[in-house]
């Protein structure tokens, strides 16, 4: 896609104003980091930084079906959310189990329930759930909400960065419980993030974007691209949609079944396809013992059983190559396996993801 042609965020000038390097991401035009990618990661993990977050979507569903709809579209239950401004982290299924999106689900009353969806799927994902709306859920509005920019702040000082510069919500920033969120006048403010770290998600409108970056960024948060999310959210053991699951993988094999609810009478789009389909490999971490940094699609020996690296990178909280991989079943936090990196078989230990949470090395 030419340069011309690329979306771009209500931040593009801002980004531009700081040197950002800037690449085609899902048909938007956003930073990949502004001089050095490793110093971003190290500003999240040990103070506050930020990420211009614009490109994905927010889809308000308001109306008294709400609920019962959201109950039937995800795989995760919005029954759990009883107390407004709580969240969830869920899939989005076909019809054959295999996961359209993964999102966030805000209850912020009965009538109004906010969606959070990725940029690489949002226009595919407004789509569905218009389908499945229209069929069964008529009355119920839906609403795209470009209108609104999203910058998350985060990191150990975030919420309190934030909470300076941002009075109308310094009360919220203070008393959310994590996964939780508030409306503080225009301001939408969530505890949530993709980070591994504490932190705060901020929806605001297109046209204070601009201002509010400019002030985090006078207070001392660094401003962070796409190279330093992906190495954060990989370090914190979160999934990237595109890459360790999709629209032909279930989530029971992509290390989100806690997020599927199947325990209940309940009926939900991809359930009937999930209870028939058997669950033979299993989305777990892996650590670099050798020399060398893991990618995705590298192939995976464990034991008998094969596999392939799904993310892979190079971890700077760890100092060594980490990934995320599907592998069988029978493999065991520990176990021995061997990942082929150009062309040669490199040794590395299974681990149980996360690798970093709130600043601390887990494995």
């Amino acid at each position: 896609m030419n340069q011309a042609s690329l979306k771009i965020t209500p931040l593009n000038a801002a980004h531009r104003a700081l040197g950002a390097r800037m690449v085609d991401f899902a048909g938007w035009d956003m930073p990949l980091h502004y001089g050095s990618q490793v110093e971003e990661h190290h500003s999240v993990r040990r103070a506050a930084g930020m990420f211009d977050v614009s490109h994905m979507l927010a889809v308000d569903l308001r109306g008294p079906d709400a609920r019962p709809f959201l109950r039937r579209l995800l795989a995760n239950d919005v029954a759990r959310l009883t107390k407004p401004g709580k969240a969830l982290y869920s899939c989005m299924l076909n019809n054959e189990g295999g996961v359209l999106d993964d999102l966030i689900a805000y209850f912020m009353a009965e009538d109004w329930f906010r969606l959070v969806v990725n940029a690489g799927t949002a226009e595919r994902d407004a789509g569905w759930i218009d389908a499945q709306r229209r069929a069964v859920a008529p009355r119920l509005e839906q609403a795209a909400r470009r209108d609104l920019a999203m910058i998350a702040v985060q990191g150990p000082r975030a919420r309190q960065i934030t909470a300076g510069v941002l009075p109308q919500a310094a009360g919220a920033l203070g008393s959310l419980a994590h996964f939780q969120a508030a409306e503080c006048g225009d301001l939408f403010v969530a505890r949530t993030g993709y980070t591994g770290e504490d932190g705060c998600e901020i929806m605001l409108p297109a046209g204070r974007a601009a201002m509010v970056w400019e002030s985090l960024l006078g207070a001392g948060v660094a401003p962070a691209g796409l190279g330093a999310r992906d190495t954060l959210r990989l370090e914190a053991g979160m999934n990237l949609y595109g890459q360790d699951m999709n629209e032909t993988v279930s989530p029971l094999e992509s290390g989100l079944a806690w997020t599927v609810v199947l325990q209940t009478d309940r009926d939900f789009i991809g359930k009937e396809a999930l209870a028939a389909r058997p669950v033979e490999r299993q989305l777990t971490g892996f650590v670099l013992t050798d020399r060398g940094v893991m990618r995705s699609h590298q192939p995976v020996r464990a034991g008998d059983g094969r596999g392939e690296i799904t993310s892979g990178g190079f971890g700077p909280t760890l100092n060594r190559s980490i990934a995320l991989g599907r592998v069988p079943q029978a493999v065991r936090p520990g176990d021995d396996i061997e990942v082929e990196v150009r062309g040669k078989w490199l040794r590395a230990k299974a681990v149980k993801p996360p690798f970093v949470r709130n600043g601390k090395v887990l494995v």
